[in-house]
């Protein structure tokens, strides 16, 4: 489902402007993309806020209300003030719905406390965070889920281990891209390596 969002015009850009508007409780934007000219908004300060409260808000689809229409959009860019941490500016980038989208998504670990291979003591490195995804907006998942719950110590999950909802497909160079992995040896080739070294070292005479 579209978040709806209203946005009016800028008639008038520079600093001096978005400066006035900030103090009148709204926020600067800009429209970009799809062939057409930037179309420069603003929004209600309130109306984004509450939005950021939102997870994953990058992979969603937003409708722009526009006192000439509406505009499908996807979030590209927020930019913050680097002391108040307030919003000055959001980039938009105009989208068609029934072409795909290339989107980054986070990875998300479940039964990490139940992992086989970290029971056993392996390591983990939680190494790529997000994955590559590309497919129709309104089929783009918030997260891929990896499960570690039978995971190994020295297994690795690769990109094309991921379980994709339908119509989603991995970005470039995400196949073979090692995401997660439990490091460390199995219990039996510790327990064996000091055997191995008293048994190759040469006798005392």
């Amino acid at each position: 489902m579209a978040i709806t969002l209203k946005a009016d015009f800028r008639d008038v850009a520079g600093k001096g402007a978005a400066r006035s508007l900030r103090k009148n409780q709204n926020i600067p934007a800009v429209i970009y993309g799809n062939k057409q000219e930037p179309t420069a908004i603003s929004l209600s300060e309130r109306d984004f806020g509450m939005l950021l409260k939102q997870p994953s808000l990058r992979t969603k689809l937003f409708q722009i209300e526009t006192p000439k229409g509406n505009e499908d959009a996807m979030l590209m860019d927020i930019q913050y003030h680097p002391v108040s941490d307030r919003v000055i500016h959001v980039d938009f980038k105009r989208i068609n719905v029934k072409e795909p989208v290339s989107v980054s998504v986070p990875l998300e670990l479940t039964n990490v406390d139940t992992s086989k291979g970290l029971k056993m003591g392996g390591v983990l490195n939680f190494a790529v965070r997000k994955v590559a995804l590309r497919g129709l907006v309104h089929d783009m998942p918030e997260k891929i889920v990896v499960d570690l719950a039978n995971l190994n110590i020295g297994e690795v999950v690769h990109g094309t281990d991921l379980v994709l909802p339908n119509g989603i497909e991995l970005g470039l160079h995400q196949a073979e891209l090692a995401f997660v992995t439990i490091g460390g040896k199995m219990p039996e080739e510790a327990d064996n390596k000091p055997a191995a070294a008293a048994a190759a070292a040469p006798a005392k005479k």
